[in-house]
């Protein structure tokens, strides 16, 4: 059984940074594709970021280009989510994720998920 579990979220102004972090239980981490995940109120889950097994290859949604960076531990069994120049349609609650394909941008992509840390951007 994998665990996710995330930490890092808050309450931020605009402009403002933020760095997620997702700890994996489990010996295979370091084989998986790893994403973050958001949903905001009334909203369908979306797509924010992958990162290949090895580190070597990123993916982001349009909307976070140039402000969100992912990255990975493997020795650590972690996976970051490094936020900058947050904006209040940043506001979400974030998921990690643990992917079957690469990038793994659909739901259907995700065998395992965290359970979730809000991010609140205020205007």
């Amino acid at each position: 059984q994998v665990q996710l579990v995330e930490s890092g979220g808050g309450l931020v102004q605009a402009g403002g940074s933020l760095r997620l972090s997702c700890a994996a239980s489990g010996r295979t981490f370091s084989s998986y594709v790893m994403g973050w995940f958001r949903q905001a109120p009334g909203k369908e889950r979306e797509f924010v970021a992958a990162i290949m097994w090895s580190g070597s290859g990123t993916y982001y949604r349009d909307s976070v280009k140039g402000r969100f960076t992912i990255s990975r531990d493997n020795a650590k069994n972690t996976v970051y989510l490094q936020m900058n120049s947050l904006k209040p349609e940043d506001t979400a609650v974030y998921y990690c994720a643990r992917s079957l394909t690469w990038p793994g941008t659909a739901v259907t992509a995700i065998d395992y998920w965290g359970q979730g840390t809000q991010v609140t951007v205020s205007s």
